[in-house]
């Protein structure tokens, strides 16, 4: 079977060029994940701060291999994101949302001195004490803003991605989701709004592949 891969560079305003690889799927596939590799951010300074707002919250995408469909999230994909107002986003693919899982996450990369906004799940209501503040909006009883107390901005970012995780890439099995994640923080950390443009984005992910090595492995299919 064989794909087209196409790239887009646009290095300036003015010009754009357009490359078409003739290439077999595999390599196609192949390419598309070093290129998340390169996107994959490896170090982390503690989000927030003094003064600052950090939004908390977990969604669930996809089925998990062999798990039958039931009631609730069991047996859903977890996903955990940090998103920092006016700022970054960090994600986080775990096995399942709770307490004891989110803690060590949010312990290691939001500030102490931060403002942490989440919803009303009870994941958050001990690890909130941990921080400057902790306010949470009640959604099942539709309450979705109160004061500057919302969770608004990581829903949009949510939005974002399973809009174009779905609508691009439709599937992927669970052992590759953490490098679809990798990519669209990497897209939503280096948007137009942070002042970032086409070329510098291309070339900071240039620059993140330096002593990155992702190599080819055929694995056995799980779903």
């Amino acid at each position: 079977m064989r794909s087209a891969y196409q790239l887009t560079i646009k290095p300036d305003q003015s010009s754009q060029s357009v490359q078409v690889l003739d290439v077999t799927y595999k390599t196609a596939w192949f390419m598309t994940h070093r290129i998340r590799e390169a996107m994959r951010t490896e170090t982390f300074s503690p989000m927030g701060g003094s003064g600052k707002v950090v939004e908390a919250d977990e969604t669930y995408i996809g089925r998990k291999a062999g798990i039958p469909v039931r009631r609730g999230y069991a047996h859903k994909r977890a996903v955990v994101s940090l998103v920092e107002r006016g700022g970054k986003v960090r994600s986080f693919h775990i096995d399942k949302a709770t307490a004891a899982t989110v803690a060590p996450i949010t312990q290691a990369n939001i500030d102490k001195e931060t403002r942490l906004m989440t919803d009303e799940s009870s994941i958050y209501t001990k690890l909130g004490k941990d921080y400057q503040e902790h306010q949470s909006v009640n959604h099942s009883a539709n309450e979705y803003v109160r004061g500057d107390a919302h969770t608004n901005t990581i829903e949009g970012f949510f939005s974002i991605f399973k809009r174009g995780f779905k609508g691009i890439y439709q599937h992927c099995g669970e052992n590759h989701l953490h490098r679809y994640l990798a990519e669209f923080d990497f897209r939503y950390n280096n948007r137009i709004k942070l002042g970032v443009d086409d070329t510098m984005r291309m070339n900071a992910a240039i620059k993140q592949a330096e002593g990155k090595r992702l190599t080819y492995r055929r694995i056995k299919r799980t779903d």
